[in-house]
């Protein structure tokens, strides 16, 4: 088998506790089979926060000898499968340190597999995602995502991601997926589960320049000489945009407004917790959704109703500018 990578992608603390499960989950099936493996966390921006992009990453080997080379990678950049543990990721993720923002499917291998959690059908999930210029697989295992908390979650989604798992990749059996359900986690009613998703799963040939033009804004890396010392963060100012961080891969839901109920009150530009609010020359307001991260806020604090609605990033394929009915 020589070795495999999994990347597991989450919605920071909200899904930590899901994304780590699933990480041991493999790892324990991979010793079931007499391999051996590791599971580490890597964020995408640090220290975590609330639903920021975040990732976890599994290696998994025939022999201790073949894990070593990559035990201190940030990033692994070439893994069988690619985890998604909220299909409203398909925008992007930050990776780790900071380098800007990347396709959900860009470390995904050639030939790879992503495996997305959503409601959507392959065909749907497609015209959101990036181009990717060689052949993968898009694996769509249906449901909802899990908003629990970083210690704890009631649902079975680590089981059912599991059995999907067994069934686009030979890194972990389905026999070794039931056993660590019900012989380590103590779980033998999620068994089932596993298996009902490991017979569901939908699996889609993606051909190379499938996908949707997008782009990616990066971040253009300072040289040593230019780095100053200790760990200095630049303070942004009263309603302006910080260049180095972009809201949208953190954003479930977008503002949606109707400007013809607006009352130009400035409560919402006021509010705005990221700057992402420009005033208009006309008075309106324009917002940047490459800073918008979705809070809400903006909706709860205009005293309209009806005026500004927020709406689930499904509905959009592109981050244009302010969205009007």
């Amino acid at each position: 088998m020589g070795t495999s990578f999994v990347e597991i992608v989450y919605r920071g603390v909200l899904q930590m506790s899901l994304a780590r499960r699933i990480g041991r989950g493999i790892v324990l099936g991979a010793r079931k089979e007499n391999k051996r493996g590791f599971t580490f966390g890597r964020y995408g921006d640090s220290p975590e926060r609330i639903g920021i992009p975040a990732k976890r990453f599994v290696v998994i080997g025939d022999c201790e000898e073949d894990l070593q080379p990559f035990m201190t990678p940030y990033e692994l950049t070439n893994n069988d499968v690619t985890v998604v543990l909220d299909d409203t990721l398909h925008k992007g993720v930050e990776s780790w340190a900071w380098h800007g923002l990347q396709p959900i499917n860009r470390l995904t291998k050639p030939g790879g597999t992503l495996l997305i959690l959503s409601q959507a059908s392959p065909d749907e999930l497609i015209r959101v995602i990036p181009i990717k210029e060689v052949e993968y697989n898009l694996a769509i295992v249906r449901g909802s995502p899990t908003w629990s908390s970083m210690w704890r979650y009631d649902d079975d989604t680590d089981a059912r991601i599991l059995g999907a798992m067994a069934k686009v990749t030979r890194i972990i059996s389905l026999d070794s997926v039931e056993y660590v359900i019900a012989e380590e986690w103590g779980q033998k009613d999620k068994v089932e589960l596993a298996g009902k998703s490991y017979d569901e799963v939908q699996v889609r040939p993606v051909a190379a320049g499938e996908g949707i033009e997008q782009a990616i804004p990066q971040i253009e890396l300072p040289a040593w000489q230019q780095m100053r010392e200790a760990l200095v963060i630049p303070a942004i100012l009263g309603q302006k945009q910080n260049p180095d961080f972009k809201g949208l891969a953190a954003r479930t839901k977008r503002p949606l407004i109707d400007s013809g109920k607006c009352r130009k009150c400035n409560l919402c530009w006021l509010h705005c917790p990221e700057g992402s609010l420009d005033i208009m020359p006309d008075g309106f307001f324009n917002i940047n959704l490459e800073y918008c991260n979705g809070c809400g806020i903006c909706a709860s604090i205009c005293p309209v109703e009806g005026c500004i609605d927020m709406v689930t990033e499904q509905t959009f394929a592109e981050n244009a500018s302010w969205q009007e009915r």
